[in-house]
């Protein structure tokens, strides 16, 4: 099973590293990610397996909650299956 986490805010040092270490934590395995700095404004997704997370996706996706709260960050993870199904015509 896989998932899709998105960052997007104001740019900083070490986002990855706190979006990565939650996952490390979790056993969340990242697959791929594509970042980017467009002037101060940071934007990532990453592409990660879920599968042998040690946490519902309910549960990550509130641990990158209060994450993003607590870094004025718009953090979201979503199933990989809802990422397809919203993206079919």
């Amino acid at each position: 099973m896989r998932a899709v986490i998105t960052v997007i805010g104001k740019d900083m040092v070490g986002i990855l590293a706190k979006v990565s270490a939650i996952c490390a934590e979790n056993s969340v395995n990242v697959l791929e990610v594509t970042q980017s700095v467009l002037q101060d404004l940071f934007a990532m997704i990453m592409l990660v397996d879920i599968s042998k997370s040690k946490v519902s996706i309910g549960e990550l996706s509130d641990q990158f909650t209060e994450l993003g709260e607590r870094e004025n960050l718009k953090i979201h993870v979503m199933h990989e299956d809802i990422f397809n199904s919203m993206h079919k015509i």
